[in-house]
C-alpha cells in the first residue's frame, strides 16, 4: 500500500508525513517489539523468569537494532512478520544474555503480537488524528462564532431554500465533528486491548500463571485487559474501523460544501491559495480546491477499508484463514486516509476566505422567491394557510415566468394586495428577519464546543 512506501509518489499528497510515520512499517515493528519487551516483563512480575532476562530482552527491543525490510521478505514464508522478528530479537539478546535468549516469546503466539501491535499503532495515530480534528472543530468554530449573522442561502436538493447563516453551516460541521471526536476519544481510551492467549487461546503454556501476565502485559503496555483472549472476536478492529469511516465522513461532508461554495458562479468561499496552492498545470487564472479534494480523495478510500475490516469478523474457530491477515494493511490505512483528510481540513479551514457581499448577492438572485414561504406564513394570518399558499404559489409562477420581482407580482395579486400592506411584504421579504433559530443553534454548538474541548 502507498502510505508504507517512504519513496511514494502518490502518499505524501494525501497524507502528512508524522501519520504515514506512525502507521508505517517501522512503526509496526517498534509495537511488535514493545510488545515483547512488556511480555517479557509481565512475566517477570508473574515470577515466570527473572527480572534480569526481562531487563536483557526489554533492553533489545528498539527498531533500530532490526532491518524492517528484511524481516517484512522473511515474514513471507510462515505468512506474517513475528516469527522472522522473534528469531532476530532472540539473536540480539543471547549477545547481552543466553540464558534470558531462552525467553524471548514465551508463551505468546504471533497473533498476540501482532494485534498487541495494531492496537499500540492504532492508539499512537488516533492521537494524530484526534490532534488533527481538534484543529478542525476549532476552525468550525472560529467561523461559527464569526458569521453567526452572515446570510447565505440555504439549499436543498442544490436549489436555493430558505435564507440561513453560514455560521450555522459551520455549527453543523462543528457539531458532526465533536460527535466524532468524542466517540474516537471513547475507543482510544477504553475500547483498544492488548491480546494475549497462546497458541489456541487458553495460555496453557504459561499454567496458572497465565491471567497473573495478562494482566501485567495489559499494565505494562497502558492498554485495558480483556476478559478473554480475542483472537477470532475482532469487534475491537471492526468498530475502530466504522469510526474511521465515521471521522472521514465528517471530513467529507465538509470538503463537499466547500467545493460546492468554491465554485465560480457560487464564489462565496475560497482556499487559501498561497505557495502556488491550488494552481492549475495549464490555466493560470484557476484556484482550485484543492485541500477539501484531498479530504474527499481520502474519505473516498477509507469507507472500503472500513468495509474490508468489518467483513474481517466472521473468522474460522480460534485462529482465521486469511481474514485476519487482511487487516493488517487495510488498518493502517484507514487510519492514515483518515489522518490525512482530517489534516487537509483543517489547513483548508484554518485559511479559508469568506465572501459574505457574494452570499448576500446569491442570496437575493431569485428577486424574493427564496422568502416565499415566510410571505404564506403572513397572509395565511388574514387569509388561511390554503388560500394563502394557492395565492403567493400564482405570485411565484408569474415571477418565474415573467423574470419580474417576487415584490411586484405579490402586488399584482389582489388577494394579496387586500391583505398585505407595503410594510408587511418588505418585513417578510427581509433575510434577516427569517431565521427561526439560527443563532440559537450556533450557540448550542458553540457551548458544545466549550464543554467537550476547551473545559
Amino acid at each position: 500500500m502507498g502510505v508504507f512506501v517512504p519513496e511514494d509518489l502518490f502518499a505524501p499528497i494525501f497524507v502528512p508525513d508524522a501519520i504515514r510515520e506512525a502507521v508505517g512499517g517501522r512503526a509496526w515493528l517498534q509495537a511488535m517489539l514493545d510488545a515483547e519487551g512488556a511480555l517479557a516483563v509481565a512475566e517477570a512480575q508473574a515470577g515466570l523468569i527473572s527480572a534480569e532476562a526481562a531487563e536483557a530482552i526489554a533492553g533489545c527491543c528498539d527498531v533500530d537494532r532490526f532491518d524492517v525490510e528484511e524481516i517484512g521478505h522473511s515474514g513471507r514464508a510462515s505468512g506474517n512478520p513475528v516469527p522472522a522478528l522473534v528469531e532476530a530479537l532472540t539473536a540480539a539478546v543471547r549477545e547481552a544474555s543466553e540464558d534470558a535468549a531462552r525467553y524471548v516469546h514465551r508463551g505468546a503466539t504471533s497473533q498476540d503480537i501482532t494485534d498487541t501491535a495494531a492496537m499500540l499503532v492504532a492508539r499512537r495515530a488516533l492521537a494524530l488524528i484526534l490532534a488533527e480534528l481538534d484543529g478542525v472543530a476549532a476552525a468550525c468554530a472560529r467561523l461559527a462564532k464569526e458569521h453567526r449573522r452572515t446570510l447565505i442561502a440555504g439549499r436543498t436538493l442544490m436549489q436555493q431554500a430558505l435564507p440561513t447563516t453560514f455560521g450555522l453551516k459551520a455549527a453543523g460541521w462543528l457539531v458532526s465533528v465533536l460527535e466524532t471526536r468524542r466517540r474516537l476519544l471513547t475507543l482510544r481510551g477504553s475500547g483498544l486491548a492488548v491480546q494475549l492467549g497462546g497458541a489456541a487461546g487458553t495460555l496453557a503454556s504459561l499454567g496458572s500463571t497465565g491471567p497473573a501476565v495478562l494482566r501485567e502485559f495489559a499494565l505494562e503496555l497502558g492498554l485495558p485487559e480483556p476478559v478473554v483472549p480475542w483472537h477470532t472476536a475482532r469487534f475491537r478492529v471492526a468498530d475502530l474501523g466504522g469510526l474511521l469511516a465515521l471521522a472521514a465522513g465528517a471530513m467529507h461532508k465538509v470538503s463537499l460544501d466547500v467545493i460546492l461554495l468554491s465554485q465560480t458562479e457560487v464564489a462565496e468561499v475560497a482556499e487559501p491559495s498561497g505557495g502556488g496552492r491550488g494552481g492549475s498545470s495549464t490555466l493560470p487564472h484557476k484556484r482550485n480546491p484543492v485541500g477539501s479534494v484531498l479530504a474527499a480523495a481520502c474519505a473516498r478510500r477509507v469507507y472500503p477499508l472500513a468495509g474490508t475490516l468489518q467483513s474481517a469478523m466472521a473468522q474460522e474457530h480460534e485462529r482465521a484463514a486469511g481474514a485476519w491477515h487482511s487487516e493488517w494493511e487495510t488498518l493502517g490505512d484507514a487510519l492514515a486516509l483518515t489522518g490525512g483528510a482530517a489534516a487537509s481540513m483543517r489547513e483548508t479551514l484554518e485559511g479559508l476566505e469568506v465572501y459574505p457581499d457574494r452570499m448576500r448577492e446569491n442570496l437575493d438572485i431569485t428577486d424574493g422567491l427564496i422568502l416565499a414561504e415566510r410571505v404564506t406564513t403572513v397572509a395565511a394570518e388574514k387569509l388561511g394557510r390554503l388560500e394563502a399558499h394557492d395565492l403567493v404559489q400564482n405570485a411565484s409562477q408569474r415571477a418565474v415566468e415573467s423574470g419580474r420581482p417576487l415584490r411586484e407580482e405579490l402586488a399584482a395579486e389582489p388577494g394579496l394586495r387586500d391583505a398585505l400592506s407595503d410594510e408587511d411584504v418588505d418585513a417578510a421579504l427581509d433575510p434577516a428577519g427569517y431565521l427561526g433559530s439560527a443563532e440559537t443553534f450556533v450557540d448550542r454548538a458553540l457551548e458544545l464546543y466549550r464543554k467537550e474541548v476547551l473545559e
